[in-house]
């Protein structure tokens, strides 16, 4: 027996059978809520890390940086006759006849707006009348002549074109009763083939307007005629064939009558339209005539609601055709309908002109008048002088209203802009996905219809400027300039993002399209339920059935002409209702402007007519200068100028279109250089300089007072994409800044720390990341430059002493409380500011210097009064020298001394021999520079070679690198590094003996029989050193004196010159043979001893005054002998240098010796070599 379940179990089960049989869908329903949630969530996930891995897979593109664009535009494969394929064989060739016509129509207008259009408009461009050499213009007509062959070849075919539609539509509707009726037409009304048919029109009138306002191109083909007439005379002479020449000429003519008569349109409608063998009947045909002003009046209707609104899309294109199509009807049926011509003139009071490409703009007023002149007679001379007044008026207002308009657009803008970031950045619901979409598509064509206005405004007001030939004020052109900022931001707002507004194009067009096969399927309804079938409404089902099918499939341009064609049809006989036909039309007009959304876009954001207005860039770039805070909207003017390149491209008339590219960079680069980036350059500059240079108090530079320019902002810009470089204006004041630094640096070294100082605070003002100029900087103790020396050397020797000892310049006088000096250290700075090479130059200026010197010295040795003197001491020693011991008589060296100074005295109190002294003490100057040199040479070397570690055992750099493997340019900096390595070690090592060259090159000179006058030198340095001394002890006494002119306590260069002129003539021997020092010394100590004795005797007697003279003389004998002898030591230290202990004879022989050595090395090298041959082998 089975235990009955608990009471709770069984409810429970009763309750899951229940919930099993009752609640399946709910169920269902919430578990699919929970994964589509899932769903989204990891979506959304998954793009946030996406997102955050890589920064480059981001929704925002860059306009300036990718390579890479995305055309949206759909491609239609299938041809036009698999598209149009119903059961009512008899609509379909109508149908695919008229959509033909229209494809190729607007083929034929690519065609031109692309190719002809440019070729046209850039003839002459590119070549300044300064620059065109004779003969040039006809060089350019003659490249352009095939370019207007295969014009008059286009134009032909448009000719075709025009008269095949005229005839497809009057065949269609035909008044002639007889004739059978293809399909019922009392409803049609093909509106879309007027529309083309007036678009082809339009080309042609294009065509006519450019060639009219070309001057150039008229000059160019006059002169080119001339040539031609010069050729025909003397064929032979250019290399032509006579029986080519005629076949040319009639070329030209054709082109000429063709082409350049402005005949273009009227040629065009005054064609033969009726069939001559009995065909097609047009001019006759009043169904046809009737059908044909309809469309036009229905046309203008549309046009005229729409010209001049917010809402205008391509209106006044249309008005422009609409005009063409009223003069082609005029012109095959000569009727004219009064009222309406008033009403197009009428249009002229709201759009006085109309830009019909770059800078041709178009008055319909003249048009019509021209065009049709009988017409023309039906209004009074008030109303066309209105019309003009009108346009004057329109241009002084637009001048007053163009700043407000400008601000007011600036909001609308920069609203719509924000509004785009917002509703592209959120994501999409899926229970509110068809009105998101809704929203999407109405921001674009929000965004599409600003473009338009702004393009629309640009182009009329510039262009009419320029064709009333009236002055632009510079707020105008300023403004003008910010809307064409707004232009290109709208641009730059639809390619940022790209990748969203791609998806959601998509999804509108599929939208848009399913809003329209809902209306049409509505309408299909309504005419299969009304059983009554006849013909007509068979062709509306029929067109119906086309328009679904079609619209069924990618929204392409081709689909949806037949659409439009197909609806013309499907609309007679009241299939829709208003209330429908009216959202139809608005749908399908949505659908072509979100199927074309980047195409139009670009078309109305293109700004290559710029390239006619370039005269506003410069008043443009200074206005941005001055305003420095909006330096970011240059990008935009930068990418409206590239616009003009691909123009350009269809230039014809030069060798190669990169000549008119070339010039057009050269000229706005120019532009900007001048007008922004070398006053930017200037402007930090002297920031920089006045901020350095505060302490001067140059000028008020109070920014509340004279205002703040903050250039800052230009340094933050993004590199601006022109041609194929960026312009980055940081990059190039850096540059400027570093260079003129740099160069300045070089001239004034001295100057370093400031302008150090300059570059960190551009660093820190305008973050500019400035580069170390790396010139050797001065120091503190530079003291004077060795340059300024060598430069003034004349000038150095007589206003500095030299101290042999501490070798130290000491200057002799100067202005100030203080007293210049020189030292070996001053010297190694100076050298290693401006490289050792300014040593072996400033060697060769004392060189140079001394054979001036020289040249004095043996005219004064040659003087007839010293060698007479000279010759009659030497023999007066010869003959008392055994007397005197061998000594040189001190009384006859003061003798001289005396001797000379009753030859004559200088103002200054100076004798000949004084003035000798000095020429010797100059020339000992000039050589202790000499040895500074070398000494700060060789204490420069040790100070850059200091870091090496261990001078005997330097590592090869080259080998090591070598071995490693590395690159040739580091084993090139391996080189280069071990080569100045050896460099330092040898100079730091031994130095270069620059005395021993400056006593070769001079002594053989000196020692040639030629100067024996030169020999006597040896028998005057007694009196020489007497007069130095007498002048060194005056010098040193003036220093305790107030006035210290003339003071000094070292003068050790007229030592260093009396050793080296002995050394040049090689006379120590005979000079110590006068042991004149010893002469003097015996002479001061005998004296010095009488003295004494003297002040033993009188010190008894107590006579005071006469003790003091004795003790002044004494004093001043221990000086005089003191002075002598710190003149003997320098004078055999100063020897030294020189080699003293050796004889010129002694020299010589040494040298021989060494040279008999090093042939004896080398010839012993080469023996061993040739032993040590065999060996090898």
């Amino acid at each position: 027996m089975g235990i009955p379940p608990p009471p709770w179990e069984a409810c429970s089960r009763a309750s899951l059978l229940f919930s099993r049989k009752v609640f399946p869908e709910i169920h269902a329903e919430v578990q699919l809520k929970n994964y589509g949630k899932f769903l989204e969530e990891y979506t959304s996930q998954l793009r946030r890390i996406e997102d955050a891995l890589d920064d480059s897979v981001g929704d925002v593109w860059d306009f300036n940086l990718d390579p890479i664009a995305l055309k949206l535009l759909p491609y239609e494969q299938s041809s036009l006759l698999e598209l149009i394929n119903t059961e009512n064989k008899v609509l379909n060739k109508v149908i695919t006849v008229y959509a033909a016509l229209c494809c190729e129509i607007k083929k034929l207008k690519y065609e031109a707006e692309t190719k002809f259009y440019n070729g046209l408009l850039f003839y002459g461009e590119g070549a300044t009348d300064s620059s065109m050499v004779e003969g040039d213009s006809q060089i350019q007509m003659g490249r352009f002549i095939s370019f207007l062959q295969e014009l008059s070849c286009f134009v032909t075919r448009c000719y075709e074109v025009v008269m095949n539609v005229i005839h497809q539509l009057a065949v269609l509707y035909t008044s002639n009763k007889n004739a059978p009726k293809i399909i019922e037409t009392s409803g049609v009304h093909f509106q879309t083939m007027y529309e083309h048919l007036g678009e082809l029109l339009t080309v042609l009138l294009t065509l006519d307007e450019i060639v009219d306002n070309h001057a150039t191109l008229k000059d160019h083909w006059t002169m080119y005629k001339r040539l031609l007439k010069s050729v025909h005379h003397n064929p032979s002479k250019f290399g032509i064939q006579e029986d080519k020449l005629k076949p040319f000429e009639k070329l030209l003519l054709k082109l000429e009558g063709q082409l350049l008569d402005g005949m273009i349109f009227q040629a065009c409608i005054e064609q033969q339209f009726d069939s001559l063998n009995g065909g097609v009947a047009v001019s006759k045909n009043s169904t046809f005539a009737e059908e044909f002003a309809h469309s036009i009046r229905t046309i203008f209707a549309n046009v005229e609601a729409k010209l001049g609104e917010p809402s205008e899309i391509d209106q006044r294109d249309k008005y422009v055709g609409i005009c063409g199509l009223f003069v082609l009807h005029f012109q095959i049926f000569r009727t004219v309908d009064k009222k309406f011509y008033k009403s197009l003139l009428d249009i002229g009071k709201k759009v006085p002109a109309i830009t019909l490409t770059a800078n041709i703009i178009w008055f319909a007023d003249n048009f019509l008048i021209q065009k049709m002149p009988a017409a023309a007679k039906l209004l009074d001379r008030r109303s066309h002088h209105a019309i003009k007044t009108q346009r004057e008026n329109f241009l002084q207002q637009k001048a007053q209203l163009l700043t407000k308009e400008m601000q007011s657009y600036y909001v609308f803008v920069s609203s719509w802009m924000t509004k785009m970031e917002s509703i592209l950045s959120k994501e999409q619901r899926m229970d509110k996905f068809a009105e998101d979409l809704s929203n999407r598509c109405n921001v674009f064509i929000q965004g599409f219809l600003y473009a338009y206005s702004l393009s629309t405004i640009i182009k009329t007001t510039m262009n009419l400027y320029m064709s009333m030939q009236k002055p632009m004020t510079k707020t105008s052109v300023k403004a003008l300039c910010r809307l064409v900022e707004l232009l290109k931001a709208i641009e730059h707002t639809f390619y940022r993002r790209s990748m969203v507004v791609a998806d959601s194009v998509t999804h509108i067009t599929q939208h848009l399209q399913h809003q329209a096969l809902n209306s049409i399927s509505i309408a299909k309804k309504r005419v299969i339920s009304d059983k009554k079938y006849s013909e007509q409404r068979l062709d509306v089902l029929s067109a119906l059935v086309l328009a679904e099918n079609t619209l069924n499939g990618p929204s392409t341009k081709q689909r949806r002409l037949i659409v439009s064609l197909a609806l013309s049809v499907g609309t007679q006989m009241k299939t829709f209702k208003d209330e429908e036909l009216l959202p139809l039309q608005v749908v399908m007009k949505k659908l072509d402007l979100i199927s074309e959304l980047k195409e139009r876009v670009q078309t109305q954001c293109d700004c290559s007519f710029l390239y006619w207005h370039r005269a506003v860039f410069p008043i443009y770039l200074d206005d941005v200068y001055e305003n420095a805070v909006d330096a970011s909207r240059l990008q935009y003017m930068f990418s409206a100028l590239r616009d003009c390149v691909p123009a350009m491209m269809h230039s014809r008339h030069l060798e190669s279109c990169e000549v008119l590219l070339e010039c057009y960079d050269k000229e706005i680069m120019e532009v900007l250089n001048e007008h922004l980036l070398d006053k930017l350059c200037k402007e930090i500059e002297k920031d920089l300089r006045l901020s350095v240079h505060t302490h001067l108090k140059l000028d008020d530079r109070n920014p509340y007072r004279v205002g703040m320019k903050d250039l800052a902002h230009f340094f933050s810009l993004n590199p601006i994409r022109f041609f194929n470089r960026f312009i980055d204006i940081k990059v190039y004041v850096t540059h400027y800044l570093d260079k003129t630094f740099y160069n300045l640096t070089t001239v004034a070294l001295h100057d370093w720390a400031t302008y150090s100082e300059m570059r960190n605070l551009a660093t820190q003002r305008y973050g500019l990341i400035m580069t170390e100029a790396h010139l050797p900087s001065q120091t503190l103790e530079q003291g004077l430059d060795v340059l300024e020396i060598m430069r003034n050397i004349h000038v150095f020797v007589s206003r500095y002493l030299y101290n042999l000892n501490n070798q130290i310049f000491i200057e002799r006088t100067s202005n100030n409380k203080h007293l210049n000096t020189i030292n070996i250290r001053h010297i190694a700075n100076s050298i290693r500011t401006h490289g050792t090479g300014i040593m072996n130059t400033t060697v060769n200026f004392t060189y140079q210097f001394l054979r001036k010197k020289f040249y004095i010295f043996s005219q004064f040795m040659y003087d007839e009064h010293i060698k007479s003197r000279l010759i009659k001491d030497i023999r007066f020693f010869r003959e008392v020298k055994d007397q005197n011991d061998h000594k040189y008589p001190f009384e006859r060296a003061e003798k001289f001394n005396r001797g000379i100074r009753k030859l004559g005295i200088t103002p200054d109190g100076q004798s000949y021999l004084d003035q000798f002294r000095q020429l010797i003490s100059q020339i000992g100057n000039a050589m202790g520079y000499v040895r500074m040199i070398r000494s700060g040479g060789l204490h420069c070397c040790s100070s850059a070679i200091r870091f090496v570690p261990d001078l005997e055992d330097i590592v090869n750099f080259e080998e090591l690198v070598k071995e490693e493997g590395l690159s040739e340019e580091t084993q090139k900096a391996a080189r280069q590094l071990d080569s100045v390595l050896t460099d330092l070690t040898r100079n730091s090592a031994e130095g270069t003996e620059y005395f021993k060259m400056l006593v070769d090159v001079f002594a053989p000179e000196f020692r040639s029989p030629k100067n024996m006058h030169l020999r006597n030198f040896y028998i005057i340095v007694p009196p020489l050193t007497l007069n130095f001394v007498e002048h060194s002890i005056s010098c040193k006494e003036k220093l305790n004196k107030k006035n210290k002119g003339g003071a000094a306590f070292t003068d050790d260069g007229f030592a260093m010159g009396v050793a080296y002129i002995l050394k040049l003539l090689n006379q120590y021997q005979e000079f110590d043979s006068l042991h004149w020092f010893q002469s003097v010394r015996e002479k001061y100590v005998k004296e010095i001893r009488a003295v004494a004795k003297q002040q033993n005797v009188q010190s008894t007697s107590q006579d005071e005054k006469l003790l003091q003279t004795m003790n002044l003389t004494h004093k001043r004998l221990e000086v005089c002998l003191q002075e002598f002898e710190l003149l003997y030591f320098s004078l055999s230290s100063a020897r030294i240098f020189f080699r003293a202990d050796k004889t010129a004879a002694e020299e010589n022989q040494e040298k021989k010796e060494r040279e008999e050595e090093s042939v004896k090395t080398s010839n012993g090298d080469l023996s061993t070599a040739a032993h040590a041959d065999p060996v090898v082998k």
